[in-house]
């Protein structure tokens, strides 16, 4: 009566809906980080739990299994702790207050007719020393606002303990969980089509969420063994840095890289060596051992890869990194399952017509 078009004021009205949306995602970014890395964590804890569910007696609910999983959790973290963890940063203060030192210690003579290897060398040198200083002054100029910052810091740290009982939950009302999203859909092709989607995304983030894990074990007891044979400093250290990056993709082991490559030289313990050793294994990694552990539905081109990594840590910085492949992942396992159900779809309509 109004002369208003109904198809655009629908069409108005969901646009508007999905640009709120929008708002309410980033104004809660960072509790949806908390939840996201909790799932991330619970998938990790998943094959755990299931293996001692199988041994238990049979129980109506997960809980024993659960309450078990997470002890021998919070015993592996004290160990390691204790193991690693003290000597990482027992090393990390020693490089720290040795740093200068073997800065200064770089700055031997070199012979008269290389003087293209001294000029290079002597604006790396430069360029270092500026960093550090400038580093250093930016410290000094911030020591008033270092109990602010520890605050902050305590702060963040119950994230520490929020994740893993955000994760017991995930892995308690999972089923349940999904049980409810699936409720969302009336019976039909649509609720087939969502519980598949569904059950691929269970089996992406399960698959890569465990290589991940098992990445990081390898690149931490190969990093570690190489080191130590071969004598470099803060073998512990570097290796326990290298692990813990190999959860950022592409950013990460470069980053990793660079600081072991930079510390070796800095030492005098074979730099070249090490470079060797860090291409070869990234090699070894990226085309055998990673395609062997990583999820199928992880299948992204190398490119993709790229412009995912460097756009989510544009947008979300190193958060955006992390989640940026396992998202095109989802991306991608919704478009082939929306394209398998439309050719179906399609097949069917065509078969109908025939006579």
């Amino acid at each position: 009566m109004l002369g208003i078009d109904r198809r655009a004021a629908s069409t108005t009205w969901t646009a508007a809906l999905v640009l709120l949306l929008l708002c309410l995602v980033y104004l809660a970014r960072v509790t949806l980080f908390i939840f996201v890395l909790a799932l991330l964590f619970a998938y990790v804890l998943s094959p755990l739990v299931n293996l001692l569910d199988r041994f238990l007696p049979a129980r109506r609910t997960r809980t024993p299994a659960l309450g078990l999983a997470y002890l021998l959790l919070v015993g592996v973290v004290i160990v390691g702790s204790i193991q690693i963890g003290s000597r990482a940063v027992d090393e990390a203060n020693n490089l720290a207050s040795k740093f200068p030192t073997m800065l200064a210690g770089w700055q031997s003579p070199i012979p008269e007719s290389a003087t293209g290897v001294r000029s290079l060398r002597d604006e790396l040198i430069g360029k270092i020393r500026t960093e550090v200083a400038q580093r250093s002054s930016d410290l000094i100029s911030e020591l008033p606002k270092a109990g602010l910052k520890a605050i902050a810091v305590a702060s963040d740290l119950i994230y520490v303990v929020i994740i893993p009982i955000l994760g017991f939950f995930f892995l308690k009302d999972a089923p349940l969980v999904r049980q409810h999203i699936l409720d969302l859909v009336t019976e039909g092709p649509r609720r087939a089509l969502l519980d598949e989607v569904l059950a691929d995304i269970n089996l992406l983030l399960a698959g890569y969420m465990r290589a991940l894990v098992l990445l990081s074990l390898a690149t931490f007891t190969v990093y570690g063994i190489f080191f130590s044979i071969l004598g470099v400093p803060y073998a512990v250290l570097l290796a326990a840095l290298a692990g813990l990056l190999e959860f950022v993709p592409m950013i990460g082991p470069l980053t990793a890289g660079a600081v072991i490559v930079v510390v070796a030289a800095l030492a005098g313990a074979h730099g070249i060596t090490v470079l060797i050793f860090l291409v070869a294994y990234r090699l070894f990694q990226d085309y055998i051992l990673s395609p062997h552990v990583m999820a199928r539905g992880v299948e992204l081109h190398p490119l993709l890869v790229m412009f995912g990594v460097f756009a989510g840590a544009e947008v979300a910085g190193i958060p955006g990194a992390f989640l940026s492949v396992p998202i095109l992942a989802l991306a991608r396992i919704l478009y082939l399952r929306i394209r398998k159900a439309r050719l179906n779809a399609q097949i069917l309509a065509g078969a109908a017509v025939k006579p």
